[in-house]
């Protein structure tokens, strides 16, 4: 990877990273509890999210050795005793952040496509930069750095928002599955929540997370690149 995309990955990241937490922190609040934003978290400042491993270290290390731009940020204490329905007001406060990306996701998906209508030479640029390796053209094009900002905004945030939906705890997903089923069958769901580091790096050796979002990144290649 060139510089230029890993200074780019690292930014859409901490973005990324910044707007998933403080929608959980948003939720909570609007939930009724504000142990969140009492500690500052519901703010799109990156400095009130940040992990020095999960937001630093980790997303350098993996774009240096050329692989996806990932990690994670502090994450957003919730007290239950301050929700109404706990169970419940959880599912809403975990599907915030993975919603939150998604959207960002699409967002940025839309305004790709429209620079495609105002600038039809935009897809062969995108291909020529990310696929050949050609790199910028001579002269300044604010247009293609925008674009290449927001082809790397759709695929992190979607990166994000559906690695965080796989339901194994810690995983938002775990929050979103845990709301939907009975109480009973989410006190037996939660015994796995001391092995669910090792299941989630095992679903990942094992490939799970590809099979998943190979799809998604096959629509996203063909509306951005043709």
């Amino acid at each position: 990877m060139d510089y230029l995309s890993i200074v780019i990955s690292l930014f859409v990241l901490l973005f990324a990273i910044t707007i998933h937490e403080a929608s959980h922190a948003l939720a909570a609040y609007k939930m009724g509890d504000q142990t969140a934003y009492g500690m500052g978290r519901v703010s799109l400042n990156p400095m009130a999210h940040i992990d020095p491993i999960g937001t630093v270290l980790l997303p350098l290390v993996l774009v240096l050795i050329g692989a996806p731009a990932f990690g994670w940020a502090k994450p957003v204490m919730i007290n239950p005793y301050n929700l109404k329905n706990p169970r419940r007001d959880n599912l809403w406060i975990s599907l915030a952040g993975p919603a939150a990306n998604m959207a960002a996701a699409a967002a940025a998906l839309v305004s790709i496509l429209i620079l495609k209508l105002l600038s039809p030479g935009l897809s062969g640029f995108l291909r020529s930069f990310l696929v050949y390796k050609q790199g910028f053209p001579r002269g300044f094009y604010p247009l293609q750095g925008l674009a290449l900002i927001l082809f790397y905004a759709v695929l992190i945030n979607t990166y994000l928002a559906v690695f965080n939906l796989i339901p194994v705890p810690p995983l938002d997903g775990s929050g979103v599955l845990a709301g939907l089923i009975s109480d009973e069958a989410a006190r037996r769901y939660d015994r796995i929540r001391p092995f669910g580091f090792i299941i989630v790096l095992g679903l990942i050796y094992m490939g799970f997370l590809d099979i998943i979002i190979r799809p998604l990144q096959l629509l996203i290649f063909t509306l951005i690149f043709f």
